[in-house]
């Protein structure tokens, strides 16, 4: 499925064999996810994509095609291919083993073609490899919603109670972590969304309510998974002195202003930026000891479409992911 330009449907494209270069494998497709960072692509929030492009960055598949240059990988191995896609290496971040933080990075599915489609090419040294038995479906969404997730929650330290808000894809995959952890989760959804309240409820949450409703207890930590800038204050008010609000999207609406007082107190407020690789070592071999159970619905390739349009309307429970 092909981008031509910013706010306009994706198009069924075919296209001729991808063939690795030096440092990549190709891997048939077994599933995508789609990621809200998908749709802030598509819909023109981050500006300059690749175009044409083939979005998609929570990508599962197996290795059909080794390039020079690649060793450690054999045909037929499953691997995971995450949004971050390379790094320059030279640059301070990269130096400071902050690769997240690159300052000439490529990113799968936006300045790289990524996995709404049948075979996709990925660099080696960035491929995260997979359980051969899992299902595929179920690992797809762990790759950036789960992975964003997992930083997200690493930056809140060892808060206890923790809110999230937006319980989707990225906010049912960590709830079940930090419930395993032994923390207790309060999920926060669109005012007057029961079902979802209902969702995390099941989860493992310990309250669940609209992101306009007063919790129970004051917050350890908030961990913002929606795009909405006006949570950010809202999440200051809900938690401790001391506390910490985590902003784990790409991209958020503009937050207003709001009064000191909200922030005094020693609170802070951080963004998440991207992953690494270590992240995503680190995440995999979690998630292994853990049992998700991360809750997909599928739509084939060709719907890709109709399930971003499922995950801006917000009709969808958990994660969608295209089926090639």
């Amino acid at each position: 499925m092909i981008l031509t330009a910013p706010r306009t449907p994706l198009v069924l494209t075919e296209l001729p064999p991808m063939q690795p270069q030096a440092g990549q494998v190709r891997l048939r497709v077994e599933a995508c996810g789609v990621c809200r960072t998908d749709l802030h692509v598509v819909d023109g929030d981050l500006p300059h994509p690749k175009l044409p492009l083939i979005p998609g960055h929570e990508i599962v598949g197996r290795i059909t095609e080794i390039g020079p240059a690649v060793s450690g990988f054999s045909l037929g191995q499953r691997i995971g291919v995450p949004w971050l896609g390379r790094t320059c290496g030279a640059c301070r971040f990269c130096r400071a083993q902050q690769e997240n933080l690159c300052d000439a990075p490529q990113f799968t599915g936006y300045s790289l073609d990524g996995g709404y489609a049948q075979e996709c090419l990925a660099d080696a040294d960035y491929v995260i490899p997979l359980s051969e038995e899992a299902d595929p479906f179920a690992l797809a969404p762990l790759l950036c919603a789960g992975l964003i997730g997992y930083r997200a929650l690493k930056a809140a330290g060892d808060a206890d109670i923790i809110g999230l808000y937006g319980f989707g894809a990225a906010a049912h995959i960590i709830a079940q972590v930090a419930v395993a952890q032994g923390r207790r989760v309060l999920a926060f959804a669109r005012p007057g969304d029961r079902v979802t309240c209902d969702f995390a409820l099941s989860l493992g949450a310990a309250w669940a309510g609209g992101s306009d409703e007063t919790p129970p207890h004051l917050l350890d930590a908030a961990l913002i998974f929606a795009p909405d800038g006006s949570l950010v204050p809202r999440a200051l008010r809900a938690v401790r002195k001391g506390g910490s609000v985590v902003c784990a999207g790409i991209h958020m609406s503009d937050i207003p202003a709001f009064p000191y007082a909200d922030l005094w107190g020693e609170r802070v407020i951080r963004s998440i930026a991207n992953l690494t690789r270590a992240d995503g070592a680190e995440f995999m071999a979690l998630a292994s000891r853990i049992p998700l159970a991360t809750h997909v619905s599928p739509y084939s390739l060709k719907d890709a479409n109709r399930a971003l349009d499922d995950l801006r309307s917000g009709r969808l429970q958990g994660a969608a992911v295209l089926v090639p």
